[in-house]
């Protein structure tokens, strides 16, 4: 199979989802594809290139379709399904809060900007205030999923008892939160809509 950048990029996603991103490097990319590294200088120039182009692929994945608010609907109610699919869209691969944070300049990340915002504007809302809310509902969105990819610690090397003797309103706030059937979906959810004050 001939090499070319879409294959490149498809593997890269696939190595992301096995190594992580400490582990998408382009030597490892380049054995995966069982070439010599400089070969793929030829369509990527580099790892950050790199980076940009699998944080397309997985926003493209996420959002293959999608539309400015339908008449009537309110601006608020889009930008909360935007964010799901985002959050969707990320939860999908390994590290992909940690990649979208390190491209620099996707063009699939921008057209979900320029959407959001133009659709705000259409609805309305002055552009500065368009601007800053989609910033802020991105970057919630990205930093919640990329705490939710952290790596957990270890439950043996944090003494609870202590931890909730020090911090007893925050345990007693998740406690009550997460009463039977609430999840991090709800959460997530919540948290948008205490953004977007609906």
């Amino acid at each position: 199979m001939a090499l070319d950048r879409q294959r490149i990029v498809e593997e890269a996603v696939a190595l992301l989802d096995d190594d992580g991103l400490d582990g998408l490097t382009l030597r490892k990319l380049a054995k995966r594809l069982d070439v010599q590294a400089p070969t793929l200088y030829w369509h990527v120039p580099n790892k950050a290139a790199l980076i940009t182009a699998v944080a397309d692929v997985i926003l493209d994945q996420g959002f293959g379709d999608m539309a400015p608010p339908a008449p009537g609907e309110r601006w608020q109610d889009w930008l909360t399904e935007v964010a799901i699919r985002l959050r969707r869209a990320l939860l999908d691969h390994r590290d992909s809060a940690r990649v979208i944070s390190f491209a620099q300049l996707s063009r699939r990340m921008t057209a979900i900007s320029e959407l959001a915002m133009s659709s705000l504007v259409d609805c309305g809302v002055p552009l500065r205030d368009a601007r800053i809310i989609v910033l802020t509902v991105e970057r919630f969105t990205v930093g919640h999923v990329l705490e939710e990819q952290a790596p957990r610690p270890d439950a043996d090397s944090v003494d609870m008892a202590a931890y909730a003797s020090a911090y007893p309103t925050v345990i007693a706030a998740v406690t009550e939160y997460f009463k039977p059937g609430r999840t991090v979906d709800d959460l997530f959810e919540d948290c948008l809509a205490t953004i977007l004050d609906r």
